[in-house]
């Protein structure tokens, strides 16, 4: 089989590569583009729905956009015509709006076009300048890529070709492109300064905006996804998991956002509203929680969503109970809550003690037999499931989470994911054992992912285990997702003692600070472990006072709180990380109301650098993992070029020249010349060219 790839492959390169010199070129090429400087890799985490915040920081690459142009134009700009430009960059088509409206005549308008045409394509220029021409052109619009290179690559100031340059910029005033011209090169400058995305998990919850962010990804330039525990719950419904659902459903209805499923997704609540307001009165304890500006659309949506939520938090319970029991392996007997209550008492039984109830809703609870659900739950859960996996636009959200997402990812020497590598105290990793096979470090990460992958690829299959253990990840304690010992939902409903409501850490939090227990994971996952090595984390906001610099730099955590829900206990709104080809560098944002303010005000979000780590020599191309493929492609090229090379010189001598009675033992035959050695072809090559 391999022979018959190489011969496969072989072929490909030359129905590609005809011709000698087209193998030349391309290797030249190569060789030229792995000396280039390495792209800038943004990285953002722990999203939340929060949609306005995130575009803004997508659209100013975490500040780099205002840095760029403060290193560039700050000796013939102020600072305020440099925060306008760069809010133009970022929101071309309200920034224009607003020049009309400032200028009063049509000559300052021109005169504003010119000059702001003439910085954009300096600025594109410069943004550009570490990529090939060919990735450049790719990036421009395709109504205005004539237009943009010849600008772009021919000085205005040459005497035999200032007349034609000066023409065009007339021309694109006076045929009206210019508002066009502007925004389509602000979007190209836009793409060009951060060359891949990150994200390193939990796009949904709590934010009322989550499938714009997907919108947003779906169409951007190069991105890949690290799930996260919240990205698991819809990732899990879709699988088929009533149990995700019924997760998702109620942290929606906690957080004031049903409208993301009714309106964002299409999916129908109403037999599930009206089960809600028969079975469940007014209670405090499931109310919505509010963040500064939020409200309520009518009268009566705040007991509606508060009947909901308890609706949906019932039955949840209740297929925890069953999930518990079908499967022993996941060790969760202490979560089978609803079994532990004496409901004449009203009281619970956890770790030998009884805790009263309160705040309680469980009128549509069987005593006897806890975790059955009604007929009328099984029927809206079975309904709710059957309207999720039918939403074309969630479909095609989460088929693209799926497809650009995984558990971890290694990239560039870097370690990226969400949650927490599961250890004990002493710093060992954990293991799931299911079965006779036990799961820990990397070993854990591949199997959840290949669960998860399972599951979703057979989303009609009921109660199987795969399904099952998505719940799992959501609330594991050995779960590589969530990272705690127990998730306190039910103590935090009915439990008035706060002892309760702890969510124990895994030891991985507190160890994550230390640098052999990093170098450790570094390791594991199959790197050196040394200073150029570094593990990049979401999950947990950092709060004030704590560092997001681990271990001397080798951990980093870059969930700092885009969710309003975080920001009293962060102070900021949010941790995101560069890595260019100067090094690493860590931001911090502060809260980010909305782009009318930013433009209204004519401030730009307000952003702290730190540096990480600056590389004493620049990192091009060539020390990424994409100049490793260069490299390999490169490679192939050459082998294959002297390949041919040789066997038609052999061919040749062989017809030409029959006393060369030597060259008969280099003739080899195509199976054997397809395993030669690049070192025996080069000196059987040198053979050749010295009977010649």
């Amino acid at each position: 089989k391999q022979v018959d790839m190489n011969a496969y492959s072989h072929n490909l390169l030359k129905e590609k590569y005809p011709t000698k010199q087209d193998v030349i070129t391309e290797i030249m090429n190569l060789e030229a583009i792995l000396h280039l400087p390495k792209g800038t890799e943004h990285f953002v985490s722990d999203l939340h729905g929060e949609y306005t915040a995130f575009d803004h920081v997508l659209r100013n690459g975490s500040g780099s956009i205002k840095q760029k142009i403060q290193d560039y134009f700050s000796d013939r700009m102020t600072e305020q015509t440099m925060q306008d430009f760069a809010l133009l960059i970022y929101y071309p088509e309200d920034e224009l709006a607003l020049v009309k409206k400032k200028l009063r005549t049509e000559n300052e308008l021109q005169q504003w076009y010119l000059d702001n045409i003439s910085h954009l394509l300096e600025f594109l220029e410069l943004s550009g300048s570490k990529y090939t021409r060919s990735k450049v052109r790719k990036a421009l619009n395709p109504n205005f890529v004539y237009i943009t290179e010849e600008l772009l690559y021919n000085d205005p100031q040459e005497f035999n070709k200032r007349s034609y340059i000066n023409q065009l910029l007339k021309n694109i005033l006076k045929l009206d492109q210019a508002d066009k011209f502007i925004i389509a090169t602000c979007y190209t400058i836009q793409r060009l300064v951060v060359d891949h995305l990150h994200v390193l998990g939990d796009v949904y919850d709590r934010g009322e905006e989550p499938d714009k962010i997907m919108d947003r990804l779906m169409n951007y330039h190069s991105v890949d996804m690290q799930w996260g525990n919240h990205d698991l719950l819809w990732l899990g419904a879709m699988a088929g998991s009533k149990l995700c659902m019924l997760n998702l459903l109620r942290i929606c209805a906690r957080y004031n956002n049903l409208n993301i499923i009714e309106d964002a997704y299409g999916i129908n609540l109403r037999h599930l509203s009206r089960f809600a307001e028969e079975q469940y009165e007014d209670n405090p304890q499931f109310r919505p929680k509010l963040t500064n500006g939020d409200g309520y659309r009518f009268n009566g949506e705040k007991l509606q969503i508060t009947q909901i939520h308890q609706a949906v938090a019932m039955m949840q319970f209740k297929l925890e109970g069953q999930v518990i029991a079908r499967r022993p392996e996941l060790e969760m007997d202490d979560r089978d809550l609803l079994n532990k209550i004496d409901y004449k008492k009203n009281v619970i039984s956890l770790n030998g003690k009884e805790y009263p109830l309160q705040n309680t809703c469980f009128n549509t609870v069987d005593p006897k037999n806890p975790s059955e659900l009604t007929d009328e739950e099984n029927a809206i859960v079975d309904e709710l499931l059957i309207s999720i996996q039918h939403s074309t636009k969630l479909k095609r959200h989460l088929d693209f989470m799926m497809n650009k997402g995984s558990m971890y990812r290694t990239y560039n020497g870097n370690l990226l994911f969400h949650g927490c590598i599961p250890a004990d105290e002493e710093g060992n990793f954990c293991s799931l054992k299911i079965g006779s096979k036990e799961y820990s470090g990397k070993k854990l990460f591949d199997f959840s992912e290949k669960m998860i992958r399972k599951a979703y690829s057979k989303p009609n299959v009921k109660d199987d285990f795969a399904t099952d253990f998505m719940w799992y990840l959501w609330q594991g304690a050995l779960s590589p997702l969530f990272g705690k010992k127990s998730m306190t939902t039910f103590e935090r409903y009915f439990i008035a003692d706060k002892a309760c409501h702890e969510e124990l850490k895994n030891p991985y939090y507190k160890l994550r600070e230390n640098k052999d227990f990093c170098i450790k994971i570094l390791q594991e996952f199959g790197f050196a472990g040394d200073d150029t090595n570094h593990i990049i984390n979401g999950h947990t906001p950092v709060k004030r006072g704590h560092n997001a610099i681990c271990a001397e730099g080798y951990m980093l955590v870059i969930d700092g709180g885009y969710s309003k829900a975080y920001q009293p206990t962060t102070g900021i709104a949010g941790y995101t990380l560069l890595y260019n080809s100067y090094g690493l560098q860590l931001v911090s944002h502060q809260p980010f109301t909305s782009k009318q303010d930013a433009i209204r005000s004519g401030k730009d979000i307000v952003s702290t650098v730190r540096v990480v780590k600056h590389e004493l020599q620049r990192k091009s191309v060539a020390d990424t993992d994409i100049g490793e493929n260069i490299k390999e492609k490169m490679g192939v090229l050459s082998d294959g070029a002297l390949s041919d090379v040789i066997k038609n010189s052999i061919e040749e001598i062989n017809d030409k020249m029959p006393a060369y009675k030597r060259v008969k033992r280099f003739k080899l035959r195509n199976e054997e010349f397809e395993k030669t050695s690049t070192r025996k072809i080069r000196r059987t090559g040198a053979a050749i060219r010295e009977d010649e």
